[in-house]
């Protein structure tokens, strides 16, 4: 979407126009239902967070003052909006093993070997059952920050300002979330990932 383009429909959604709101909102609803997803591990709990996340964008769109993204304004909604969920519904554990819809998780920096071929599909097939079953073991803050650079793909900026924390924080937290995910993995699930742990 053309930058002008966005900042008209902001302007109409901002004045109340639900119409330009849906459409500026559309843009953003795959990544902003991916890193509900994959705080939550379940389809259902992804979409009715996501949901939340654009009923509050809508409720609060008038207060965007634009000094940030609206992308990131977005992420900040919706990391908020999953870790009061995951507070909220600590003895509930659903966790859905396998997501079709969206892209197949892989991280990045060699946890996951990416070497195609139909020889290497129970293994990778196992790896990805082990990263989600890792990721959903994670500290919630950790398990969020590799979402949004691992899997996300954010600048250590675009984190700064959609987790409020300095760069150098963001920086740290990335190093200790990563080694707390490599332990989770490496727990038990040593023969999957012997490239990484070498």
């Amino acid at each position: 979407m053309e930058k002008i383009n966005e900042n008209n429909l902001l302007q109409k959604a901002q004045s109340g126009d639900i119409g330009a709101f849906e459409e500026l909102m559309s843009v953003y609803y795959s990544k902003v239902y991916n890193i509900c997803y994959r705080m939550l591990n379940n389809t259902e709990d992804a979409y009715e967070q996501a949901q939340e996340t654009f009923i509050k964008a809508f409720k609060y769109i008038k207060d965007f003052k634009g000094n940030c993204a609206i992308s990131t304004w977005l992420y900040r909604i919706a990391t908020n909006v999953c870790l009061d969920f995951i507070r909220k519904n600590k003895k509930k554990k659903t966790v859905s093993i396998e997501q079709s819809t969206f892209e197949d998780l892989q991280l990045k920096d060699s946890l996951v070997s990416n070497i195609p071929g139909p020889e290497k599909v129970a293994e990778t097939n196992a790896q990805r059952k082990a990263i989600k079953e890792a990721m959903d073991k994670m500290n919630e803050k950790n398990r969020l920050i590799i979402i949004l650079r691992d899997f996300m793909g954010l600048s250590y900026d675009e984190i700064s300002e959609t987790m409020k924390i300095p760069v150098g924080t963001v920086k740290s937290r990335i190093s200790r979330a990563r080694k707390e995910l490599r332990e989770l993995l490496c727990k038990d699930k040593e023969h999957l990932f012997t490239d990484y742990v070498k």
